[in-house]
C-alpha cells in the first residue's frame, strides 16, 4: 500500500442519512495496480483522472460479486459513498439497472471538473454544498429512515421479519421496494452488510462467525460467495489486492 494514498472523511451530521463518507485514493506509482473491490452495500460516485485517462464521473450501483479492476498509474480518485436512501432523495433515480455495473455520468455533472481533484478538502466542501441543496424539503419517509437506521445499526444482523415488525411494513412490500430501487432483495442486502461488518473481524484474525451467522460453514460459504476467497485468504490479503482490507481503519 506504500504507493497508494488513502483518506476518508465522514459527512456532516445533516447528511448522515444519505452520505456514508467521502474518500480519496491516489495511486502514486508509475505502474498499474490490480485491486479487488468487495461488496460493501454502498452506492459510489467516483471522480477520477490519470496520466492515461481523462477525467470521468462514474456511478457504481450495488455489487454482489468481487470486482477485479486495474487502477492505472498516477490515478487520482475522489468519491462520494452514498447510503441507499440517497438514490431516491438525492440522486432521484433508481439504481436497480446498475446492479454489479456502472455508468459514466455526463461531463460537468453537479458542476464538477478536473480541477476539483486537486484538493480533497475543497472537494468534500463542494460536495456538501451540492448535496445539502438537494435535501428533500419535507424530509425523507420516516418509515424508510427507520428501516435503514435499523439495517445500518445492526450491520445486517437482523431478519426481514424482525424489520417488518419494527417498521410496520410488510416483508413483501419491503422486498418490492428493494428490488425496484436497488435490484436486490432486502435479505440479500442484509447479507452484504453483515459481510462488510466481518471485514474488521477477519482483519483482526477472527476467522469464525461474529455477525449472527448460524455456524462456521455458513460463515465461510457467505464470505467465499461475496469475496471469491476464504476468510484466511482475506486475512492474508496478498499484495494488498483487497483494497477495503488494506485501507480498513485508515483515514
Amino acid at each position: 500500500m506504500d504507493s497508494l494514498n488513502y483518506e476518508l472523511i465522514k459527512p456532516d451530521k445533516c447528511l448522515a442519512d444519505f452520505v456514508e463518507s467521502y474518500w480519496q485514493l491516489h495511486n502514486k506509482a508509475d505502474d498499474n495496480k490490480e485491486i479487488t473491490l468487495l461488496p460493501d452495500g454502498k452506492i459510489d460516485m467516483i471522480f477520477t483522472k490519470s496520466s492515461a485517462e481523462e477525467f470521468q464521473i462514474i456511478l457504481l450501483g450495488l455489487t454482489t460479486l468481487p470486482d477485479k479492476v486495474v487502477l492505472p498509474a498516477n490515478t487520482m480518485m475522489f468519491a462520494i459513498s452514498f447510503k441507499l436512501l440517497a438514490t431516491e432523495y438525492i440522486l432521484q433515480t433508481p439504481v436497480a439497472g446498475l446492479l454489479d455495473n456502472a455508468k459514466i455520468l455526463p461531463a460537468g455533472f453537479w458542476g464538477f471538473h478536473p480541477d476539483d481533484l486537486s484538493d480533497f478538502n475543497e472537494f468534500c466542501h463542494k460536495a456538501y454544498q451540492i448535496i445539502s441543496s438537494l435535501l428533500p424539503a419535507g424530509g425523507a419517509d420516516t418509515r424508510k429512515l427507520e428501516l435503514f437506521n435499523l439495517l445500518y445499526g445492526s450491520e445486517g444482523a437482523v431478519t426481514v421479519n424482525e424489520l417488518s415488525e419494527k417498521v410496520f411494513w410488510s416483508a413483501r412490500q419491503m422486498n418490492r421496494y428493494f428490488n425496484q430501487e436497488y435490484g436486490i432483495s432486502l435479505k440479500t442486502y442484509c447479507n452484504i452488510l453483515r459481510f462488510r461488518a466481518s471485514f474488521r473481524h477477519i482483519k483482526d484474525g477472527k476467522l469464525y462467525p461474529q455477525q449472527n451467522f448460524s455456524d462456521q460453514s455458513h460463515f465461510i460459504k457467505e464470505v467465499k460467495k461475496l469475496s471469491g476467497a476464504l476468510p484466511k485468504q482475506l486475512k492474508q490479503n496478498k499484495d494488498g489486492r483487497f483494497i477495503q482490507f488494506s485501507t480498513l481503519g485508515r483515514s
